[in-house]
């Protein structure tokens, strides 16, 4: 099945039938070209990439798919117990229905985890990794130092339940507007984005539809919570995706001595606002900002060390004998391929091609 129109020239889209799960593909470059898999972010859809795939030599056959629950995939639940798997296997499944065999992974945030995840579970079957902006290795929210210690045993202040729930209304309804702070266009442009930069217009209509194209409830977006006697008095759940991203859950440290290793590239934007040592969405920096009352001090709930834990992971992967190289764009944010689309084509198109 083909996409609708509005998509780029030299951008396909179309539904992959699989046991697993129906899978919305977008692909573009060469078909004789090397596949590149792209794997996009929480609350956003494959559009994300699109301009991306838009502009891939021949040399690259890329493939972006909608992840479970997002654009226009089937809306299967999230085991959150099993961590990432469920889009790691996936992703498997679309690579054997595809049959491309090994395959470059480039994951943009959730998705750089779970090709992290991938990676884990098929090492032998990636020609390379390029993580952009990826998550900690070691979930998202409730960890206090480069190892992933856990702030409390019970990981409060991870998951699910930490999600704004306005937020979260105003996804289900659809919302479009760019009046309030907690709309899906106003949280894009103030955090997927430095601002004040902004997407043209006509792409921020698509990233906007990218982002409301979601699965919303306890078995998607955001998922289900569990109350913690612990602060901030909220802990995960056991299903949807953020709680699949909660550390006590998800845990990719072990990426750092799969074998063979992949030649890995990290790029980030120097001035990411969600993955950062002072994330806005990570409770320990709004604890320590005064944003949520009650917080226990730094020597309890510090902060998360996101950038830290991801470069802690690759330097010992590094140690295990494989290779990584690290690319910061300065005045970027979170979402270096659209807004520095000329610095990450050349950074990362260069790589994959070497590669």
């Amino acid at each position: 099945m083909t996409a609708d129109g509005g998509l780029l020239a030299g951008v396909a889209g179309r539904t992959v039938g699989m046991p697993r799960l129906e899978t919305f593909v977008l692909e573009g470059g060469g078909a004789a070209g090397v596949p590149v898999l792209f794997v996009h972010g929480n609350v956003s859809s494959n559009r994300f990439w699109e301009e991306t795939l838009a502009a891939l030599p021949a040399g690259l056959r890329g493939i972006a798919p909608d992840l479970r629950g997002y654009g226009r995939s089937a809306a299967q639940p999230v085991d959150a117990t099993r961590g990432l798997r469920d889009f790691s296997d996936d992703l498997r499944g679309l690579v054997e229905a595809l049959g491309l065999g090994r395959v470059h992974l480039v994951g943009w945030s959730l998705g750089g985890n779970v090709v992290m995840q991938y990676a884990i579970d098929h090492p032998g079957e990636v020609a390379s990794v390029v993580l952009v902006a990826p998550g900690s290795p070691y979930g998202f929210g409730g960890t206090k130092d480069t190892i992933g210690t856990p702030a409390w045993p019970d990981f409060a202040g991870s998951g699910g339940g930490t999600t704004n729930p306005e937020f979260v209304q105003r996804l289900a309804e659809g919302d479009r507007s760019g009046d309030n702070p907690l709309s899906p266009r106003s949280t894009m442009n103030a955090f997927y984005f430095k601002p004040p930069f902004r997407a043209a217009p006509e792409r921020e209509e698509v990233y906007v539809d990218a982002m409301i194209a979601i699965a919303v409830g306890p078995d998607n977006y955001p998922g289900g919570m569990t109350p913690s006697e612990n602060w901030p008095q909220i802990a995960p759940g056991l299903t949807g995706v953020n709680n699949a991203l909660a550390p006590k859950w998800s845990n990719q440290a072990a990426f750092a001595a799969i074998a063979p290793q992949p030649p890995v590239l990290w790029l980030r934007g120097a001035d990411d606002q969600i993955v950062s040592e002072t994330s806005f969405f990570d409770f320990g920096f709004l604890g320590q900002l005064g944003a949520v009352p009650g917080w226990p001090g730094a020597a309890i709930y510090p902060p998360q060390p996101m950038v830290s834990q991801v470069r802690a992971v690759l330097d010992d992967y590094r140690a295990h004998g494989g290779s990584y190289r690290e690319e910061v764009l300065p005045d970027c944010g979170h979402s270096p391929q659209i807004e520095r689309p000329d610095d990450f084509r050349r950074i990362v198109f260069g790589f994959l091609l070497r590669e």
